[in-house]
């Protein structure tokens, strides 16, 4: 689509009628599960941050890992920004993971349950769970059911990184930011949906947006995972879409409030721009886009860290204390 389609392009929201209290029930259910957070410096060269290895209780009150990055000199408790990865990846190493802390700000940055091969430098965390028959990669894995899907396993996860940081000394609860690019940006959409009292979000080319769509429109990427599961299993497409009506992010966010910045690249193929456009008109607080029109799903690289900064200082106002 053109730029002026994509700026008018608003698609029907139809969540399952039960969307809401299957999703309650399931983070009622990982809540339930008292389990500390634990926290552990990392002894770097970094000299001027401090590193810790963060331990929190996810689905099933088992234990996912993040980083916990900070300025060594900071006062007063700081706002978070907590960082989710895209596909494929996992937490890596903390020297990857510098910017938000150089501004200011601590990151945690939350490790991919039984991902983290793919690309980068690796993650811990397990998704011990098995499913069905599913095509290599997550985004097949438990699909027939949402009560089996990987991806309820992930937000949850998610929500309870918001949960576990929340309690930390030194962080500031009432400032805490969503973010990530594609698949992180769709699990920063899904936690505004699911977690009150965020104080901004960031949504960089979010994958599993408007995914009905998307798979209509791309086969590139993850979004091939589902094209080749269903070019096999024929007779799964409707429980295929059942269960990711519960996880696309654009129902999510149309229940968040919090203030948004969206990025669309025009020729990217793997989170089509439609998808963005359509997820950030079904947005349920305030937001802004940012288009880059000659880019793919590399988006804005560098500049749009710069942008995310401004943003959270200049519009959702979130200053780190000096």
């Amino acid at each position: 689509m053109p730029l002026d389609q994509l700026q008018q392009y608003r698609p029907t929201i139809s969540p399952p009628d039960d969307f809401d209290d299957v999703w309650a029930r399931t983070l009622a259910e990982a809540r339930a599960v008292s389990v500390p957070v634990q926290r552990q410096v990392v002894h770097t060269r970094l000299r001027t941050l401090v590193v810790e290895d963060v331990r929190f209780p996810g689905f099933g009150g088992e234990s996912v890992a993040a980083w916990l990055i900070r300025p060594a000199a900071s006062a007063g408790p700081l706002p978070v920004v907590v960082s989710f990865e895209g596909y494929g990846g996992g937490r890596g190493l903390p020297f990857e993971h510098l910017l938000w802390a150089s501004a200011g700000y601590a990151e945690l940055f939350m490790d991919t349950r039984g991902q983290g091969s793919t690309w980068g430098s690796g993650g811990v965390t397990p998704d011990p769970h098995g499913s069905d028959p599913a095509y290599p990669g997550s985004l097949t894995k438990g699909i027939l059911e949402f009560e089996t899907y990987y991806y309820r396993r992930l937000f949850t996860d998610a929500v309870r990184a918001v949960d576990g940081v929340r309690t930390l000394d030194g962080i500031d609860p009432d400032r805490v930011v969503a973010a990530g690019s594609s698949q992180g940006g769709g699990m920063a959409l899904a936690v505004a949906g699911l977690v009150d009292g965020l104080a901004a979000v960031i949504a960089g080319v979010p994958f599993l947006c408007h995914i009905r769509r998307a798979l209509s429109v791309s086969d590139s990427g993850p979004y091939g995972e589902l094209e080749n599961y269903l070019a096999v299993h024929r007779d799964h497409a409707s429980q295929v879409f059942r269960t990711l009506s519960y996880i696309d992010a654009m129902h999510h966010g149309s229940r968040a409030s919090a203030p948004a910045l969206f990025t669309s690249a025009l020729r990217d193929h793997v989170c089509p721009p439609s998808t963005v456009f359509a997820a950030q008109h079904a947005y349920g607080g305030p937001s802004e886009m940012i288009t880059y029109e000659f880019n793919g799903h590399e988006s804005g690289g560098a500049y749009q860290r710069a942008a995310e900064i401004a943003f959270l200082q200049d519009v959702a106002g979130i200053v780190p204390p000096q």
